[in-house]
């Protein structure tokens, strides 16, 4: 099977895209998409997505992991995919597209940052110093005073196969306070199974929980291993936050032709 792909990347967090849109690439295998993504073997990704068509929206963004199974949402992914949107011909003031955990907003501002908006937060299970949340996907977020000196791989596999999370196992974040306003993000993700340089549903889980404002509107600056994110969300009351946007680059990387066996 010949495929024409693009790459893309989100804070680092990168992904093989393919236009579906006349359903060329649909028939890929789980096998298939775990060798593109393969850094060694393939072109290299932390997932691969397929742009939709899907009547009532701009368009439907199809998520797998590097391990090639379809995954729940993709935050920076999600970005990535809005730009390669844009730069294949569908150019509009703001988009609307559907994904596996519903309907996004998003928009591209004039510096070339991608602002997507995330699915509402309804319910935190909070522990002493771990709280569990779905931004799309799922998240434990751990509080840290030294994210730099944390063997991520290590600890993040140990917390994500923990038999509570079972069978699918949850994506883990380390988080460390830098000021106010300011938070360093390492994260383990589940089904690239090893630390990515920025995961989008994973930074806004650490954002909402790190809010300073305890009833309103919040604004956090995120620094990742890839570069610097921003979250922007609304808190009405405890465990109930609205409005939550992510917002930062997406770059298109480069392209090229793959056959794939």
């Amino acid at each position: 099977m010949h495929i024409s792909f693009y790459k893309y990347q989100g804070t680092g967090n990168d992904f093989v895209i393919l236009d579906n849109r006349k359903g060329q690439n649909s028939k890929l295998s789980t096998s298939e998409i775990k060798n593109i993504c393969d850094r060694r073997f393939g072109i290299g990704a932390d997932g691969l997505m397929l742009l939709n068509e899907k009547n009532g929206y701009d368009f439907e963004m199809k998520y797998y992991n590097a391990d090639g199974r379809e995954s729940s949402m993709c935050g920076n992914g999600g970005r990535c995919m809005v730009k390669f949107a844009h730069n294949m011909g569908i150019r509009k003031p703001s988009y609307q597209f559907i994904a596996v955990d519903g309907l996004h907003d998003a928009e591209i501002d004039l510096n070339g940052w991608v602002r997507l908006k995330m699915v509402d937060v309804h319910d935190v299970e909070r522990r002493y110093d771990e709280f569990i949340l779905n931004t799309g996907s799922p998240h434990l977020v751990k509080m840290t005073s030294n994210v730099k000196n944390i063997d991520v791989r290590k600890d993040g596999a140990e917390i994500r196969n923990r038999k509570e999370f079972a069978p699918n196992g949850v994506n883990v974040n380390f988080v460390e306070n830098i000021n106010d306003h300011t938070i360093f993000v390492r994260t383990f993700e589940r089904g690239v199974e090893d630390e990515t340089l920025s995961c989008g549903t994973g930074v806004v889980a650490s954002a909402l929980m790190a809010a300073h404002n305890e009833n309103g509107f919040n604004q956090v600056d995120v620094q990742t291993l890839g570069g610097k994110l921003n979250v922007e969300f609304d808190i009405s009351d405890e465990d109930h936050y609205t409005n939550i946007w992510l917002c930062g680059p997406a770059d298109f990387v480069f392209s090229g032709e793959m056959e794939v066996e």
